[in-house]
């Protein structure tokens, strides 16, 4: 079994990946040698702190080992998918790739004899969508009556994010002026519509006082934040969004708690003050990336 969107997993998988998770996370002596000398192959395309860090502790806590490869300057940038990985998928026990197209993902899965995770690509970001809820679940216990607003460009955490709402049953509201053409799934938009748990709104003010947690993500894909060649559009995302920046004037008396899945760019997306806030459950969603890949290993080994 590979995890590449999460539509993979059912609601009921993703509910007992989260609560393994958080034993895990209270319980860590437990569960030091459940993976014992197994292998982790971790590939970027892509940069990463969180994915790399916390993949890499996450292995080595459960008593495994991981290998980092650097896509770019290995052979599967001169040699076709399948071969490469038909190899490498014989050196190890799973492989996460973080990679820049989701349909390189798709043929690596595809090839590989062993589980692929993936840890980001221009479409989903699954591995942070569980993180994310795993986070609301230690605060509220259930899915059932939650409002998570999302307020940003919609993304690959957007995507993730309405497939969790879909699975899990909490209520998405999605403020996304801008939207990411590369990110876009028809097939998963056409069951938004025939759903009542994931809407679209104008402003915040409209759904505001009902947020349960509000999340915000980067307004330009990490790849472009400091690329000259994209600076007339970075300028114009910034223009646009502005307004809708998560600060103390948008949330005025209302006290939802704060997410964001980092890098962040104060200023930007996020005023400095929201993001150090009592209401900010930023690190701890951070955190939890780790302790919901270890459960995500285990499951993926023993499914």
């Amino acid at each position: 079994m590979h995890l590449l969107t999460l539509k993979e997993l059912d609601g009921k998988d993703i509910t007992e990946i989260i609560q393994e998770a958080i034993k895990m996370k209270e319980n860590k002596e437990d569960y030091y040698d459940i993976c014992k000398n197994k292998g982790l192959l971790l590939m970027f395309q892509k940069t990463s702190t969180r994915t790399n860090l916390s993949f890499q502790s996450a292995i080595n806590q459960l008593g495994g080992y991981s290998v980092n490869l650097d896509w770019n300057s290995s052979n599967f940038t001169i040699s076709p998918i399948q071969y490469e990985t038909r190899y490498v998928s014989r050196n190890c026990d799973l492989i996460m790739a973080r990679l820049k197209k989701h349909k390189d993902l798709e043929e690596l899965a595809k090839y590989s004899s062993v589980p692929v995770i993936n840890g980001c690509c221009e479409k989903y970001h699954p591995t942070q969508t569980l993180a994310d809820v795993m986070t609301i679940y230690e605060y509220k216990q259930t899915f059932e009556g939650v409002t998570v607003t999302f307020v940003g460009v919609h993304n690959n955490v957007v995507n993730t994010l309405i497939i969790a709402a879909l699975k899990l049953g909490f209520k998405l509201n999605l403020i996304t002026p801008i939207i990411n053409d590369a990110a876009w799934d028809d097939e998963l938009m056409e069951e938004v519509k025939q759903s009542d748990l994931v809407k679209s709104f104008d402003s915040i003010e409209e759904v505001i006082q009902e947020t349960d947690f509000i999340y915000t993500d980067t307004w330009i894909d990490m790849e472009n934040f400091n690329n000259e060649e994209y600076a007339q559009e970075k300028d114009a995302r910034i223009n646009k969004m502005m307004k809708f920046q998560i600060n103390k004037k948008m949330l005025k008396n209302h006290n939802p708690l704060i997410m964001h899945d980092m890098p962040i760019h104060p200023g930007f997306e996020i005023s400095e003050n929201i993001v150090e806030s009592e209401n900010s459950i930023i690190y701890q969603q951070a955190e939890n990336r780790m302790h919901v890949e270890k459960a995500l290993i285990n499951f993926l080994l023993n499914s």
